[in-house]
């Protein structure tokens, strides 16, 4: 599965967290679409092209996911493992966890499970601009840990 353009989703429960990346992504000069999901299920289901995420003109799979850790229903070291379970559908997908949590275990657990970056909540404009030029040298899947933290 090919995304038809540069997407970003945000699963996000926070909606203080959500307005934080929004006005970071137009601070770093990020332009490319935002879709937001509220937690891990609804993450889920628009990656699945599944319930109200079916029609992927109107729901295009992302390029870029930005993923709270710890979320209602569904968390995201959960999304992490559904996604590792698929890796073959989405290797166009570059996964960057924004979370609260500056634990090490979690920093481990979410590389392990194929993040490419770990950023601490609020994000910055200049911790998407570096991530952005991260991206652009680096394939999705299988890059190298980049040393964010």
């Amino acid at each position: 599965m090919k995304p038809s353009s540069e997407i970003i989703l945000l699963a996000e429960d926070d909606e203080d967290d959500q307005f934080f990346m929004q006005v970071a992504l137009e601070k770093a000069g990020i332009s490319d679409p935002l879709r937001i999901v509220n937690n891990g299920r609804e993450a889920i289901a628009y990656l699945a092209g599944e319930g109200p995420y079916t029609n992927r003109e109107q729901f295009p799979l992302p390029t870029l996911l930005f993923l709270d850790l710890k979320m209602p229903y569904v968390n995201g070291f959960e999304v992490l493992e559904w996604l590792r379970n698929r890796t073959a559908e989405f290797t166009h997908l570059s996964i960057i966890v924004l979370t609260s949590s500056p634990e090490e275990r979690d920093h481990t657990r979410a590389y392990q499970l194929g993040a490419r970056s770990y950023l601490i909540k609020p994000p910055t404009s200049e911790m998407l601009v570096d991530i952005w030029k991260l991206l652009a040298l680096r394939p999705a899947r299988g890059g190298t840990n980049n040393g964010h933290s």
